[in-house]
């Protein structure tokens, strides 16, 4: 039975496939306590280790890079220098993905204006974040270790540039669960050219049980593949097959005590619940139509504007974490990926359902429950590159992510990066700290959250991070 590898918490989470387990399920249930029929899943919900200021998170994830020296830094000197060389005080230690060493300086050829209590300088490409300038938290201080985008993308989700670790959101229902008992705890929805590099690790489990792991949803009547039972499965017919399929499953459980039996088993129960859920969830024609105005999109349309859509809906519905994954913000200067045409076109992509995102959850009264996060796995540089358009290459030591709601500080503006946007001058922090801060906000602790594997105890934050603690409401 593999006892001398069980934890009190594995017993906790993977027992609950036994009789007794499914007894207490049934007084939970009759007493109404919400979530009873979640815990045959895994996914009930779990308290914390200290109160929580957020329910659940929205990490709308920017699959690229977004260039904060063109949508929310305005650098005066850039413009001053402007196709001159960098000075080579300001180059020292730095890395960067592509550059030569022979770049000029690139100023942005956008208009930028303040807005808002905060001041908090906007480009022209984002004039639907003007109306909630006041209830964001801007982050301009960030940093990261990472500068090629699969191991980028990987450290901001798993806390690691190798794949095999767990995703933010897989951590977060294993310390949470969720409170859905019809759809999954952890949600991935993907809009754009193509999808981020990395693909899947990025939404793993890694080594913690698979019930964890994010499940991508498409748009449709089939978000889910092979959800819809073949034709002549008669519902009897099925629930008879699940119920076999569990019998043997459960005995199996029983000789060799490999958790992700049981995972296996709430596979089943889920998609059996999730074939009536899952499509009412994405069939967004019965929103008014002033909500589908505002947030830009249309019944039957993929979008990341139907993606935001979504995400509401889903954590209206329990749902613990929902991830939005948009290309492409990679804008090197090139056929595809430029910063004359390409930007806009994907700010224009992004801007309005973003910002709508944030007035639907305010108006519901969610958003004090509900963390959003906009960014992505790191910067732009301020030098060009040299190639037959305009971009900019890949920057880690300082560039811009905002949050809203969720206990966070709305109108806020914290960090700053020197006259030319290249190092942190003011309030730097660095990955581990947003998933600290994360994690915190839910409630939970990131030096408890912990799991071990292979002789050691893994958490996110591997073995760093600290709460940004002047960011909190």
């Amino acid at each position: 039975m593999f006892l001398d590898r069980m934890t009190r918490r594995h017993f906790l989470t993977d027992g609950g496939v036994g009789l007794g387990a499914i007894a207490l399920g049934g007084l939970l249930a009759s007493d109404g306590v919400r979530g009873a029929a979640a815990s045959l899943t895994g996914m009930v919900p779990r308290a914390g280790h200290h109160p929580p200021r957020a329910r659940s998170v929205i990490f709308l994830f920017m699959a690229g890079g977004p260039s904060q020296l063109d949508l929310f830094c305005d650098k005066p000197k850039l413009r001053d220098l402007h196709g001159q060389p960098p000075p080579a005080s300001y180059l020292e230690g730095k890395r960067f993905a592509f550059l030569k060493g022979t770049e000029q300086l690139l100023a942005s050829p956008r208009p930028f204006h303040r807005y808002g209590q905060c001041g908090q300088e906007l480009s022209d490409l984002l004039p639907h974040h003007r109306g909630i300038v006041d209830d964001v938290c801007w982050l301009h201080g960030l940093t990261t270790d990472v500068f090629n985008h699969g191991p980028a993308k990987l450290f901001v989700n798993t806390g690691s540039p190798q794949p095999g670790r767990p995703s933010m959101g897989s951590w977060v229902t294993y310390g949470l669960g969720s409170e859905s008992q019809d759809l999954p705890g952890f949600v991935v929805l993907q809009s754009g050219p193509r999808g981020p590099r990395a693909g899947g690790t990025l939404w793993s489990s890694g080594f913690l049980p698979t019930t964890f792991q994010g499940v991508p949803f498409r748009q449709g009547q089939e978000p889910i593949l092979n959800l819809i039972p073949p034709a002549g499965m008669t519902p009897p017919r099925q629930r008879d097959f699940i119920d076999a399929v569990g019998d043997l499953n459960r005995h199996r459980q029983e000789v060799v005590g490999d958790p992700e039996i049981a995972t296996r088993i709430a596979a089943y129960e889920m998609a059996l619940r999730m074939q009536a859920s899952a499509p009412e969830l994405m069939d967004i024609r019965d929103e008014p139509q002033h909500v589908l105005d505002a947030y830009g999109t249309e019944p039957g349309k993929p979008s990341f504007a139907g993606n935001c859509l979504l995400a509401r809906r889903l954590v209206e519905r329990g749902v613990r974490f929902v991830q939005l994954y948009h290309t492409n913000w990679d804008h090197h200067g090139g056929p595809t990926e430029n910063l004359e045409t390409h930007l806009p076109q994907v700010c224009r992509d992004v801007d309005q359902a973003s910002a709508a995102l944030v007035h639907d959850l305010k108006q519901r009264g969610l958003l004090n429950e509900t963390l959003v996060i906009w960014g992505g796995e790191f910067g732009r540089t301020p030098m060009g590159e040299i190639r037959e358009t305009t971009g900019r290459d890949h920057h880690i030591d300082g560039y811009s992510m905002w949050l809203a709601g969720g206990g966070t500080k709305p109108g806020f503006v914290y960090g700053r990066t020197d006259e030319l946007g290249l190092t942190v001058v003011e309030q730097q922090r660095h990955v581990h700290d947003l998933q600290a801060t994360v994690l915190h906000l839910l409630g939970l602790n990131h030096l408890r959250l912990t799991f071990r594997f292979q002789g050691r105890d893994f958490r996110l934050t591997d073995v760093a991070g600290n709460v940004i603690d002047d960011i909190l409401a």
